[in-house]
């Protein structure tokens, strides 16, 4: 008897001493629940291309079981963004932003400098409330100008989490596009299925 209860002990202890040191996988994701979650930026947000509901935060919101705010705008600029960020953003007081912004700036030939000084107040602003940053980057490796690695720069000088290119394996698919620029229902559950990913970092 004594034996057996020594074994059984022996197993608990050890038990223990797994899950402390190796702990469950399944418990490693973020719990989002009673999180305010703002995806920002532009058309990549606000989904031009896809069907109703299935726009990249929609898509996300279905993934994690609760609303996600879309507060993207077809067309906008870094500066545009930044001059609604206070109403669209900060009076939200979220917990965590996910952006996708640059890629207008870029196809209108803002200078690099000029559009990451607003990505970088942006971040900035939205950090000093005490929320988190996740950024989608974007890259173009015919007309990149320097983009991608400033969003690099952007991503280790604030510690945000980046995604370099949530372009990745979407751009340049026909299966995943609408249209040149902008993805379709399935392009966008990749994007959203990315950001998901990154979440789950925090």
């Amino acid at each position: 008897m004594k034996n057996i209860l020594y074994i059984a002990l022996c197993a608990v202890i050890l038990f223990l001493g797994y899950r402390m040191f190796f702990p469950s996988s399944a418990g490693t994701k973020t719990d989002f629940s009673e999180r305010t979650i703002i995806c920002f930026g532009d058309s990549l947000t606000y989904g031009t291309g896809a069907g109703e509901d299935m726009d990249y935060p929609s898509q996300l919101s279905q993934m994690i079981g609760q609303p996600v705010i879309n507060a993207g705008v077809p067309g906008d600029t870094t500066d545009r963004a930044l001059q609604r960020l206070e109403q669209d953003v900060l009076v939200e007081s979220p917990d965590l932003v996910l952006i996708t912004l640059g890629g207008n700036d870029l196809k209108n030939g803002v200078a690099k400098d000029r559009a990451f000084e607003n990505l970088r107040l942006i971040v900035n602003s939205i950090q000093n409330t005490g929320a988190r940053v996740i950024l989608g980057g974007i890259q173009f490796p015919v007309r990149d100008r320097g983009y991608g690695r400033a969003y690099q720069e952007l991503a280790d000088d604030t510690g945000v989490i980046l995604i370099p290119n949530i372009f990745a394996g979407i751009m340049g698919n026909r299966k995943l596009m609408s249209d040149p620029i902008h993805p379709n229902n399935a392009g966008y559950k990749i994007m959203a299925e990315k950001f998901y990913e990154a979440m789950n970092q925090l």
